[in-house]
């Protein structure tokens, strides 16, 4: 993504009744991914430095480095992924393959869930329950909605995703992805059933 390419989306969003305010400085995106323990994708700090989204629900970064209410909601939405896994186990009788063999213990499961969340790539939210992956740290990540462990794709890069979410037409020469990159681990998701 270009910074005009940044300039077009945030005009397309802004028709679409999405209010912005200055974008975020570099210290305020070292700051977020400091106490966030996360890496903006590149295309993702571009489109926050060139003007910060602040309504329909968009993480706002600047409300989360300033005070202790916006802090805990970027935490939630952290977390959201883990814990709606964590739900899945608990009642939908959810178990990953590749995890080995499920244990009685829900203390045990959750313990063995909690380890390979902390090993995969960081989600960052975007907007509700709409993620970015943070790995790899290039342009063109897909963007992801989770809903507990039902994960799908939302649009295959930033820009497809805005314009999915806010319903709006990309112009024809704006480059987007024709196919989603691989995302180590979420990618695991989308194709999972329940075991019964």
């Amino acid at each position: 993504m270009t910074p005009n390419q940044a300039e077009i989306l945030i005009d397309l969003l802004k028709k679409q009744s999405v209010s912005f305010d200055k974008g975020l400085t570099d210290e305020e995106i070292k700051k977020a991914e400091t106490q966030f323990a996360v890496l903006f994708p590149p295309d993702l700090k571009l489109f926050l430095q060139t003007a910060l989204p602040i309504n329909n629900g968009f993480t706002h970064w600047r409300f989360a480095i300033n005070g202790k209410r916006g802090a805990d909601a970027v935490r939630k939405q952290l977390n959201w992924p883990l814990e709606g896994c964590i739900f899945d186990i608990k009642h939908n009788k959810f178990w990953k393959e590749d995890w080995g063999e499920k244990p009685n213990s829900y203390e045990a499961q959750c313990e063995i869930a909690k380890a390979a969340f902390k090993a995969a790539p960081t989600l960052i939210p975007i907007a509700g329950h709409r993620y970015i992956p943070e790995v790899p740290h290039e342009i063109g990540n897909p963007v992801f909605s989770v809903y507990q462990t039902d994960i799908i794709y939302y649009g295959l890069d930033l820009a497809s995703y805005l314009a999915n979410e806010h319903r709006f037409v990309l112009p024809a020469n704006f480059p987007t992805l024709k196919k989603s990159k691989p995302i180590i681990f979420w990618d695991d998701f989308i194709w999972l059933d329940y075991d019964s």
